[in-house]
């Protein structure tokens, strides 16, 4: 089953999510290469793809698990966390229907 992984950033978390991203990306990555990754990416906090100092207000990702607590088990290993950029994640089946 698809999950969406909903997270939002605590304000003022830029240097934090520098810092963790290549941790982040790693298990992205591997995800990927296991063919369960559908999309993920953050919310820039201004419309714009690079934001800048304005820095982002979350992140989405939708991602393949066999149950719904497998994923939010991976959610929550997730190195953000443990840096203290995010101050929520929403774990959610997804169904995928387009394209």
């Amino acid at each position: 089953m698809w999950y969406a992984i909903m997270s939002s950033d605590h304000e003022g978390s830029l240097d934090k999510r520098v810092a963790a991203r290549p941790d982040h990306v790693a298990r992205l990555i591997a995800l990927r290469n296991e063919g369960r990754l559908l999309i993920a990416g953050p919310h820039p906090a201004v419309d714009s793809s690079d934001p800048g100092p304005a820095g982002f207000t979350g992140s989405l990702v939708v991602v393949e698990f066999p149950s719904l607590d497998e994923a939010q088990a991976w959610a929550n290993e997730d190195p953000y966390i443990a840096a203290g950029v995010y101050r929520q994640v929403i774990v959610k089946p997804f169904n995928l229907v387009l394209p």
